[in-house]
């Protein structure tokens, strides 16, 4: 089953990195976030994955091209200009990189990725959210209910820490809780091909439009996840991750 992950957005509110690479390229621990979620489907054995392109697509298409030289060390001749890896890392991935647009919305760069689908189920995802989702029980529900749309129902984490009051006295603080005030769309979605019937422009929004459309309909289903997930939308989020990832237990990393 092939993984889509939606990688073309401008990142405004995370300018501060996006002015010079696209979101998904910023680091977590060294590594893209888009390295991370990729990771996360690899761990399940998903591992053919279709990114759709838009804002500096090139950075995204170039960081899978040096990849492999990057993350090996080198033998240079410098008489004959041959060069040998040493050590080689490879991902057993296979990576489509397709440029959909810099204007498309999130429902017109799925429907600009038709072709590399197969007509066939597909799983999709932001680029810029990570989680320890169980992805084979999102896909089992999906195959239960036999909709057009299952997402991943989350509750983000508090931007803030909570106070819990016992009179004037502060009685328990907690320091930006896993706990939502609702639920809202994570991501880590399993779609029909039926969805490409519903977007019929570039600019269809999968979210505002597709998305609610289905609801009407009663195609779309949610599995809820009550564990960890966070997006990056910040440079506030940025730093949380990070933090997480330095102690070495970073919620989201569930491959070995």
């Amino acid at each position: 089953m092939k993984v889509v992950i939606l990688a073309g957005g401008l990142g405004t509110r995370l300018a501060e990195e996006t002015e010079v690479k696209p979101k998904p390229m910023v680091e977590i621990g060294e590594r893209p976030i888009l390295w991370h979620i990729m990771k996360h489907y690899a761990r399940y054995g998903f591992k053919e994955f279709v990114i759709a392109l838009g804002y500096k697509g090139d950075v995204i298409k170039r960081y899978f091209f040096e990849q492999a030289t990057l993350q090996s060390n080198l033998t240079i001749d410098l008489q004959t200009g041959n060069v040998t890896n040493q050590n080689q890392v490879h991902e057993d991935w296979t990576v489509h990189l397709v440029d959909t647009g810099l204007e498309s919305s999130t429902g017109g760069r799925i429907a600009r990725v038709r072709e590399y689908l197969d007509d066939a189920v597909f799983m999709l995802t932001y680029g810029d959210g990570v989680s320890n989702v169980d992805l084979n029980a999102l896909l089992t529900l999906h195959n239960k209910y036999n909709r057009i749309v299952t997402l991943t129902a989350v509750r983000p984490p508090a931007r803030f820490g909570g106070l819990v009051f016992n009179g004037d006295m502060i009685a328990r603080f907690t320091e930006k809780p896993q706990v939502g005030e609702g639920w809202i769309n994570g991501g880590f979605m399993v779609m029909e091909p039926a969805i490409l019937d519903y977007i019929p422009t570039d600019a269809t929004n999968l979210e505002a439009q597709v998305l609610e459309q289905l609801a009407q309909e009663g195609q779309l289903c949610a599995y809820r996840h009550y564990d960890f997930w966070q997006c990056m939308d910040t440079l506030r989020d940025k730093r949380q991750l990070e933090s997480f990832w330095q102690t070495g237990k970073a919620p989201w990393k569930t491959w070995v």
